[in-house]
């Protein structure tokens, strides 16, 4: 049986979590789960059910009207005695509430995120004629309030590349020691985020086997499953290739398909190239918050500097809605800002006093 590749693997492991989280469901939503298989994926899916999880834990716990109701009596008759009413308190209630013995706060946007899957759940069944109203149409979706666009700018992207092939700055002799073992390794997978605007899972998803250094491209699994090739520059190649050079080096690897691993020998995990972004970044812009994604949005704002092509960047990027490029990556950037300033002179000192 030939070995399942990393995307493989993630959907099978979610479909098992999915599985898991269904039993603390009403048995009416396994209708739902059915009917929407075939438009979303499994990762959509599982996020639909840990928002369902919260939302008829809620009924049972905090309201009066479904109080004497658990996961095995909630039918379709206390479904349609759910009202907008309900559904807004919710809202309200998800501003912090505990589950399963812990503390959670929710942002505006989580709640927007979280409210668009009890829409898309009452949506369906209205649609089904299984019930006779849909409540959650008529609530509101929580105000989203802009944030500053976090990037690196140009010299930052020169201190954090040169941080990552020195450890200069690292604050222990072990994680000294650390970073000569994994240097080379660290180099790349920065690159690999500046020089191409990957996802995090599409990195930690790359094999061997997936880069062409003929075309200096490689093969990457967007969200939803779909393939597509991205290219990258000379520059990325060489780090690439500096990386697989070291690794050719120990025999144990020769049958380790995914290209990126841990000390341990392992495809390296979302968690640990998290873990690697953050160390290196806060030596070089403490007051920035550089994540993975940051390091994408970078890139995508260099990218469209360079060409100016908003339909460039959002294919590059895989965005599947034009209007989240032009939201993130067409922002004004730092760089342009702090010429702007220079540009506004409060007083000539050049003038002389009458």
């Amino acid at each position: 049986m030939a070995e399942k590749t990393y995307f493989e693997q993630r959907n099978i492991d979610n479909t098992r979590k999915l599985r898991e989280i269904r039993r603390d469901l009403p048995p009416l939503c396994n209708e739902f789960f059915v009917g929407i298989e075939t438009r979303t994926s499994v990762l959509t899916r599982l996020s639909y059910a840990y928002d369902l999880r919260i939302f008829f834990n809620y009924l049972y716990t905090e309201t009066t009207q479904f109080a004497s109701c658990d996961a095995k009596t909630f039918d379709f008759n206390a479904l349609c005695k759910v009202t907008t009413s309900d559904i807004e308190l919710f809202m309200e209630y998800l501003s912090y509430y505990k589950f399963d013995g812990k503390d959670y706060v929710n942002t505006e946007k989580t709640k927007a995120r979280k409210l668009a899957s009890i829409k898309s759940f009452f949506k369906y069944f209205y649609n089904k004629d299984k019930i006779p109203a849909d409540p959650a149409s008529k609530v509101l979706t929580p105000k989203i309030h802009d944030k500053p666009i976090v990037r690196l700018d140009s010299d930052e992207v020169s201190q954090l590349l040169d941080e990552v092939e020195s450890g200069a700055n690292l604050p222990s002799r072990r994680q000294e020691s650390f970073h000569e073992k994994t240097k080379v390794r660290d180099l790349a997978i920065i690159t690999l985020f500046l020089g191409t605007g990957i996802r995090i899972s599409e990195l930690v998803g790359l094999d061997v086997s997936d880069i062409d250094f003929n075309i200096n491209g490689f093969k990457v699994t967007r969200k939803g499953g779909n393939q597509t090739i991205l290219y990258f520059s000379q520059e990325v190649a060489d780090a690439l290739i500096a990386y697989l050079d070291e690794r050719s080096s120990d025999p144990a690897l020769d049958n380790e398909t995914a290209l990126f691993l841990s000390l341990q020998k392992k495809r390296m995990s979302v968690r640990s190239v998290e873990k690697l972004v953050k160390k290196y970044a806060k030596l070089i812009t403490p007051l920035k918050k550089i994540t993975p994604h940051k390091l994408r949005s970078t890139y995508g704002t260099e990218l469209y500097q360079e060409t100016g092509d908003i339909y460039v960047v959002a294919e590059v990027l895989g965005h599947r809605d034009i209007n989240t490029t032009k939201r993130h990556y067409a922002a004004i950037s730092d760089d342009i800002k702090r010429s702007a300033a220079q540009k506004v002179t409060l007083r000539d000192k050049n003038k002389k006093n009458d």
